[in-house]
């Protein structure tokens, strides 16, 4: 099926005064071939709501190959808790050699990330949204005030559509704050990547993550030797 923009507004007016259980309902019933994007807390939230939602439901996750060792561990607990699995896609391998046969292992410390970003996360990404019709992602407004104040309910993926594959993103964690996530989290004993007892706020790749201090906005962890308003991989592109 494929929605006009009208559409699309009209869900998102309808949607975005309802819990993220009916949007993530609405999201299952409207689209076919639509999975989950899991990797943090935000996206185990997801998979819990959709659990008890009582219909079908998938879940993807990218293995860029630099992970930390818990958040493996991480993936495991929810696939054993949920019974579901969890696909998984890898970067394309000759990609990844050739950036570390030419430029070493931590070429981002001296360059800009995204080009390590776009190997093992864009890439797969994109190979994966190539065969689903929709995705369903744990973005909130208020991680990233520089790139995410003005993410919607529900938008047609202008990064990842193509002319033959109309892709339908749903956030409906969106206006969710990062204590409400984490409420639900200690409410619903849902399991939580243990990185999060040690600083840990936003986690990505091992060599791009830190814990952050006291005060500091979450995604002050993640890329921290760049321009503090630009923390983002190429996942979510606005366009």
């Amino acid at each position: 099926m494929t929605f006009t923009a009208e559409e699309i507004q009209t869900l998102n007016d309808e949607l975005s005064t309802q819990t993220p259980q009916d949007i993530l309902a609405a999201a299952l019933d409207k689209v076919d071939n639509l999975a989950i994007s899991f990797s943090g807390a935000e996206d185990v939230v997801l998979v819990d709501m959709a659990s008890k939602l009582g219909k079908p439901f998938r879940v993807f996750t990218l293995d860029t190959g630099r992970l930390h060792p818990e958040t493996y561990q991480f993936l495991e607990k929810v696939r054993e808790k949920y019974g579901v699995a969890i696909e998984t896609t890898f970067p394309d391998a000759a990609a990844v050699q050739k950036l570390v046969d030419e430029k070493g292992l931590f070429s981002f410390y001296k360059d800009d990330h995204k080009e390590c970003c776009v190997i093992r996360k864009v890439g797969p990404l994109r190979k994966k949204l190539s065969t689903l019709g929709g995705w369903v992602t744990g973005l909130r407004k208020d991680q990233s005030p520089g790139t995410r104040a003005d993410i919607p309910v529900i938008q047609v993926d202008g990064a990842f559509s193509t002319e033959t594959n109309q892709l339908i993103k749903f956030n409906p964690l969106a206006s969710w704050s990062s204590e409400q996530v984490w409420e639900y989290i200690r409410s619903n004993d849902v399991p939580y990547n243990k990185l999060h007892e040690q600083g840990f706020t936003s986690i990505g790749c091992e060599p791009c993550t830190r814990p952050v201090l006291p005060n500091q906005h979450e995604r002050e962890g993640r890329w921290w030797w760049e321009e503090a308003t630009k923390k983002e991989c190429g996942l979510h592109s606005s366009k």
